[in-house]
């Protein structure tokens, strides 16, 4: 199928990029393990060699997919002039990952001053992952400890401020009281691939990006959907929001049980919109870095915080 679509001289983006993502979706529908679910993903935001940036949104998904598809070891990537830049060769008839970035349109001055908005066109591209090249060794990842890991994000926890009740039976956002309700840190299970305090954490930050969405906050509106749909897409929102957090801070990250009813929705929003997801990412970056920013404010040290998950639309540049 993909190599079909990704053929085309005329490549429609948006199209290609969520076939290829509802295809992942589909293959986990049975386990509801979802692509940002996987291992391979823990620590590893993707991340541009030539330029040090972290991808975003949609490309961070596309480049995720490949790599538990690929069995790439590590989060580099970058084009095959930015590889030749830096003196290193691609391996012959490697095959690129697809990630989409957007060109820039200047602005005429009548344009400017009339206060019309910049114009951008979405762009198809193709990075190569590190282990589809000769002689390059990636950086050692640091190595921290679950207790160094929980520690951390407790403190982000904390520097962002949210009001945190425990001691309920399930973990939910109450919109109408401005409350995150959490069961007590005790009462999660790990797993082989999940410590317990690392489960709690990955719940908390999918509702700190609930959290987020609140009208005093970024009041975010989930569009024309209704019922179930919007109900979802929030849902979604969410779960990449906690996605891209839990890779920044090195937290395992498992499908959450209540999620199974939400993936045929996923798919139906998905197939009915070829843009759909890239909302959805944009909607959890734009939560990312406003958590971020919150925690930075409190935290001296930027490292503590989120925001690395967050570059600009021209970051695989």
């Amino acid at each position: 199928m993909d190599s079909t679509v990704l053929s085309e001289s005329k490549l429609n983006v948006y199209g290609a990029l969520t076939a290829k993502i509802m295809h992942a979706m589909k293959d986990a529908k049975g386990t509801y393990k979802m692509p940002w679910h996987s291992p391979v993903v823990a620590n590893d935001l993707p991340t541009n060699t030539a330029t040090n940036h972290v991808y975003r949104g949609a490309n961070v998904l596309s480049l995720w997919i490949d790599a538990i598809a690929k069995g790439f070891p590590t989060g580099f990537w970058a084009t095959y002039k930015q590889w030749q830049s830096l003196g290193v060769q691609v391996r012959y008839r490697e095959r690129g990952s697809l990630i989409v970035f957007y060109r820039q349109f200047e602005l005429s001055e009548e344009e400017k001053e009339a206060g019309t908005r910049a114009r951008s066109m979405a762009r198809a591209s193709w990075v190569f992952n590190a282990a589809q090249v000769e002689n390059w060794t990636p950086p050692e990842p640091a190595q921290r400890s679950t207790v160094e890991t929980d520690e951390k994000v407790e403190a982000f926890v904390q520097a962002v401020g949210a009001e945190i009740a425990h001691g309920y039976p399930m973990a939910q956002y109450r919109i109408d009281v401005d409350r995150i309700e959490m069961p007590n840190p005790e009462w999660f299970v790990g797993t082989e691939t999940q410590p317990a305090s690392e489960a709690y954490y990955a719940t908390l930050l999918h509702e700190l990006t609930h959290w987020t969405g609140a009208e005093r906050r970024i009041a975010r509106e989930i569009g024309k959907r209704h019922g179930a749909q919007a109900y979802a897409f929030e849902e979604l929102i969410a779960e990449l929001g906690a996605a891209f957090m839990c890779a920044t801070f090195g937290l395992a990250n498992e499908p959450r049980q209540d999620h199974a009813a939400y993936v045929a929705t996923w798919l139906e929003v998905l197939n009915n919109d070829t843009r759909a997801i890239f909302r959805a990412a944009s909607r959890a970056q734009e939560a990312v870095e406003y958590l971020g920013n919150l925690a930075a404010e409190k935290l001296s040290r930027v490292e503590a915080t989120p925001t690395a998950a967050v570059a600009d639309d021209t970051s695989e540049y």
